[in-house]
């Protein structure tokens, strides 16, 4: 889902763009006549920085995968709508062995918009 890397500090943080256009297939349904981007998009969007945070530090990231394990104190303060442009600011809170914690902050126009902290496990990506 997200469409750029802005900055990325590996192991530390990263920035992200996500243009949301009205061309998303969840816009149909949600909901007709006042689209708004589901809140749990704004979350799997933070996960996957996350994860492109923690794999670019890695050595031979395509063999590992992020398994996210809990998500804390998610707030969504504003809707996100079509024509939007998300900056995704991604911060590692903490590492230990292989269970890393983050947190994630969405803006749109420098307001904040939705925010979370995400927990995840890096695992062998298992053998085809």
């Amino acid at each position: 889902m997200i469409d750029k890397l802005e900055m990325i500090d590996p192991g530390k943080s990263l920035v992200a763009i996500k243009n949301v256009t009205i061309n998303e297939p969840y816009f149909q349904g949600h909901f007709p006549n006042q689209p708004i981007m589901p809140g749990v998009l704004s979350l799997e969007i933070m996960a996957q920085a996350g994860a492109f945070l923690m794999l670019s530090q890695v050595e031979n990231p395509l063999s590992k995968n992020m398994l996210f394990s809990t998500i804390d104190k998610a707030k969504f303060r504003k809707p996100i709508i079509p024509g939007d442009q998300l900056k995704i600011y991604m911060d590692l809170v903490r590492k230990k062995l292989s269970i890393c914690k983050f947190h994630g902050k969405c803006f749109v126009d420098d307001k904040l918009v939705a925010e979370a902290f995400l927990s995840a496990n890096i695992v062998d990506r298992p053998e085809v």
